[in-house]
């Protein structure tokens, strides 16, 4: 089992930038990869941004440019840059680890930006 605990969300304004971080516990040795998603109300869940444990990142065309994710393994955790943030990024933002054929997902921190 893997336990994620994300913090970081808040109110921001169009512009602004915020960073998200997701702290990882547990059989972390099986993870693969990590990322981010969204939920946008009225809206399915969507990726945001992943990388591997070989560090290879992959970006929603909407991010790019504007987010990275980065991470920290000494700390087990996985971080998302968010600059110029706009209104349409508002949503709640997931944090997934994907390892032995088993996704695991954290709680959700809201990510809310006013224009």
């Amino acid at each position: 089992q893997v336990q994620l605990v994300e913090s970081g969300g808040g109110l921001v304004q169009a512009g602004g930038s915020l960073r998200l971080s997701c702290a990882a516990s547990g059989s972390i040795f099986s993870i693969n990869a990590m990322g981010w998603y969204r939920q946008a109300p009225g809206k399915q869940r969507e990726l945001v941004a992943t990388i591997t444990s070989g560090d290879s990142t992959n970006y929603a065309d909407s991010v790019k440019g504007r987010f990275t994710i980065s991470r920290d393994n000494a700390e087990n955790t996985v971080y998302l840059q968010m600059n110029s943030l706009k209104p349409e990024d508002t949503g709640v933002y997931y944090c997934n680890a994907y390892g032995n054929g088993f996704d695991y997902w954290g709680q959700g921190t809201q990510v809310t930006v006013s224009s």
